[in-house]
C-alpha cells in the first residue's frame, strides 16, 4: 500500500537530551521499522522514534501504528503487532512490546551499549567526526575589526563563537576555510592617519592637537613613541608621510590584533585586505556587474542599487556610489562578496555583531544582484555581552580605565575561561559573563566542573598503571549494565550526532551543554562506583569505559579551543 511520497524522517525532542539516548540505536530502530514497513508494503508515512520520559516504556517508542489506523482502517494495537511480527532479529535488543492504544516500545540491551567504547578507542581523537557536511566548500568570516584599535569584548565572543564553529564544521565532513576581511580602505583608515601623525607629533614635543573624532585609544599613543623610536623625526621630512604612516598604522594595529587573537587560539587561513578590491580593480568589475544584471540606476546624482526588487526583504533601495562620486561601504562589500563567491565557495558565511541586522537584506539582495541565489550567504548576528563581577556590572577595564578588551579577558580568566564562556549561550542571545564565576575553582565553575572531569580520570589511570597491570583492549562490556554506566554510554554514543548538529545549526553552544551532561554522567558514575577493585576484570570494564569518557572530552573541548588538563 502506498501513502502519497516515501519519506522517513527523525523526530528529535529537545527536552530528551537531558536523559541522553543513543542516537545511534535511535537511527537503529527507524532501520528496523523500515524494513518491516517494507514487507507489509506500506510507504510514504513519517516514522517518529522517540525517547519517552519514563524509563518504563523502554529505550525508544514510536506511534508509527496510530499514525496508520486511518489509512488501514484497523486498530493500531493490530496493526502495532503486525508490524513487531515484521521487524527482523537485531541482537541488540531485548524486546519490543506494545503499549497503551498502540505504541511500539524498544528495549535496547544494555551490553549491546558497550561496543561504543571499541569505536571511541579506535578512533581517538578522530572520535566526533561525521560527514554531515559532505565535503561543501564553505568560507567563513568572522571578527574582521577595523585596523583602528584594540579589539573589545564583542569581538571576544565572536571570535570564540567562530572559531569554535569552524572547529564544529571541520569535523562534520565541511571544506571551510576561514577569512579575516581587514577594512584598511575608507575614512576609518584616514581618521588612523590623522591620529598616528597627531601622536607622533606630541611624541617628538611638538604641538599638535588630536581632533574629536580621532582615535584617542591608548594603542595610539603607543604607536607614536613607537614611530618616534624607530625614525626619530625624519618622517616630517617625507613628502608621502600619510601614506608611509598608513601602510606603518595599519600593519601594527593588525600585528596587534593577530597577537590578540593567537594568544586566543584563533588561527586564519586568508587574510583579505579591503584596499586590494580597488587596487586590483574589483570594485569596478562588481559595479559592472550590477548593472548588466540591470540592477542599478541613477537618481540625484548618485547610483543606486535596487535591493527592493530582489525578493531579500530590503525596505528601501540602497546608495552605491554618492553624488560627491564617493562610494558607500555596501559597494566595496558587494565587490568583496562577488569576489568570494567568484572563488566557487558553496556557501559564505558571515559572523556580524548586533549593529549589523539590519545590513543583512541588502548584503543578500547584492548577492542576489550578481547572479548567485540568496542561500548562498548566512549572516549569523552575535549578540551583546554584559560584563559582571560577583553580579555586579564591569564596563571598565582595571588596567587602562578604558573599555574592557580581549586582552583583558585573557589576562584576567585566561584563554579558556573565556572562550568557554564565551560560547556557552547561544549567537541570538545575550550573554552575561562574571569575571568572579569564571574564575572560581568549584562545580560552580561550569568550565571547571568538566576540566575537573578530565583530569580526575587521568588521576585513576595513572593510579591503575601504578598498581596493576590492566587491559582494556579486550574486556567484558557486559559487566557494563548498572545505570550509572548504561548512562554513561548513552551520553558517550551521542556525540558525533551532537556534533553534526552543531554543525548544521551553527551552534556551537551545544558543545558545552554536552560537556555539562557528559561531566555530570561521570561525576555520578565516580561517586557511585569504585573504579578499581579487586575484581580485575570488572576494573578492567571500567577502566575502558573511563578512558573512553576522557577521550570524549577532550576531542569536544578541542572543538571550542578548550584545553583538557591532567592535572589540577
Amino acid at each position: 500500500m502506498r501513502i502519497e511520497k516515501l519519506h522517513y524522517r527523525k523526530h528529535f525532542r529537545k527536552s530528551s537530551y537531558d536523559k541522553t539516548y543513543n542516537i545511534i540505536r535511535k537511527n537503529k530502530i527507524i532501520e528496523l521499522l523500515q524494513s518491516s514497513l517494507a514487507k507489509l508494503e506500506i510507504s510514504g508515512v513519517d516514522i517518529y522514534v522517540e525517547t519517552p520520559k519514563n524509563n518504563d516504556n523502554g529505550d525508544f517508542s514510536s506511534n508509527i501504528a496510530m499514525q496508520l489506523t486511518r489509512a488501514l482502517k484497523k486498530n493500531p494495537r493490530v496493526i502495532a503487532e503486525e508490524i513487531i511480527s515484521n521487524i527482523p532479529e537485531d541482537e541488540t535488543i531485548e524486546k519490543i512490546e506494545i503499549a497503551g492504544p498502540g505504541f511500539i516500545n524498544f528495549y535496547v540491551k544494555k551490553s549491546s551499549l558497550g561496543s561504543v567504547i571499541s569505536k571511541i578507542l579506535t578512533d581517538n581523537e578522530k572520535y566526533g567526526e561525521n560527514n554531515v557536511g559532505q565535503g561543501k566548500k564553505v568560507l567563513l568570516e568572522y571578527v574582521s575589526a577595523n585596523p583602528t584599535g584594540t579589539l573589545h569584548v564583542g569581538h571576544a565572543r565572536n571570535a570564540a563563537y567562530s572559531d569554535s564553529l569552524a572547529r564544529i564544521m571541520k569535523k562534520s565532513g565541511y571544506d571551510l576555510s576561514r577569512e579575516y576581511y581587514i577594512n584598511d580602505a575608507g575614512n576609518q583608515i584616514n581618521n588612523l592617519v590623522i591620529s598616528a601623525i597627531v601622536r607622533y607629533k606630541q611624541a617628538l614635543g611638538l604641538e599638535a592637537e588630536l581632533p574629536e573624532d580621532a582615535y584617542h585609544g591608548e594603542d595610539i599613543k603607543v604607536l607614536g613613541q613607537k614611530l618616534k623610536d624607530e625614525f626619530g623625526d625624519s618622517l616630517l621630512e617625507r613628502e608621502d608621510l600619510e601614506s608611509f604612516i598608513r601602510d606603518y598604522a595599519v600593519a601594527y594595529e593588525m600585528e596587534n590584533i593577530k597577537k590578540d587573537l593567537g594568544d586566543f587560539g584563533l588561527e586564519y587561513d586568508v587574510y583579505f585586505s579591503e584596499k586590494s578590491l580597488y587596487e586590483n580593480g574589483l570594485v569596478d568589475k562588481a559595479l559592472e556587474s550590477l548593472r548588466e544584471q540591470g540592477y542599478v540606476y541613477e537618481k540625484d546624482g548618485a547610483l543606486w542599487l535596487k535591493t527592493t526588487a530582489l525578493g531579500t526583504g530590503d525596505d528601501k533601495d540602497r546608495v552605491l556610489i554618492k553624488a560627491d562620486g564617493s562610494l558607500t561601504y555596501l559597494t566595496s562589500d558587494i565587490a568583496y562578496h562577488k569576489n568570494k563567491l567568484d572563488r566557487g565557495f558553496d556557501l559564505l558565511l558571515d559572523v556580524l555583531g548586533a549593529d549589523h541586522h539590519g545590513y543583512i537584506a541588502r548584503l543578500k539582495a547584492s548577492v542576489v544582484a550578481m547572479g548567485y541565489k540568496a542561500e548562498q550567504l548566512e549572516v549569523l548576528i552575535m549578540q551583546m555581552v554584559q560584563l559582571l563581577n560577583n553580579g555586579e556590572v564591569v564596563k571598565m577595564s582595571k588596567r587602562t580605565g578604558k573599555a574592557i578588551t580581549l586582552r583583558d579577558l585573557i589576562d584576567e580568566v585566561g584563554a579558556d575561561a573565556a572562550r568557554y564562556f564565551l560560547v556557552m549561550r547561544s549567537a541570538d542571545s545575550h550573554l552575561d559573563f562574571d569575571f568572579a564565576v569564571a574564575k572560581e575553582q568549584s562545580s560552580d565553575n561550569p568550565l571547571y566542573y568538566v576540566q575537573y572531569a578530565h583530569a580526575r580520570i587521568c588521576s585513576i589511570l595513572r593510579q591503575a598503571s601504578e598498581q596493576g597491570d590492566f587491559n582494556i583492549e579486550n574486556c567484558n562490556y557486559e559487566l557494563l549494565t548498572d545505570e550509572y554506566s548504561v548512562e554513561l554510554l548513552k551520553n558517550l554514543a551521542y556525540f558525533p550526532e551532537i556534533v553534526a548538529q552543531a554543525a548544521t545549526n551553527y551552534e556551537p553552544h551545544r558543545i558545552c551543554n554536552y560537556l555539562q551532561n557528559l561531566a555530570s554522567s561521570f561525576h555520578k558514575f565516580y561517586n557511585n562506583n569504585k573504579v578499581i577493585t579487586e575484581n580485575k576484570e570488572q576494573t578492567e570494564s571500567y577502566l575502558a569505559l573511563i578512558t573512553a569518557v576522557k577521550i570524549t572530552l577532550r576531542n569536544a573541548l578541542e572543538l571550542i579551543g578548550v584545553s583538557a588538563p591532567e592535572k589540577m
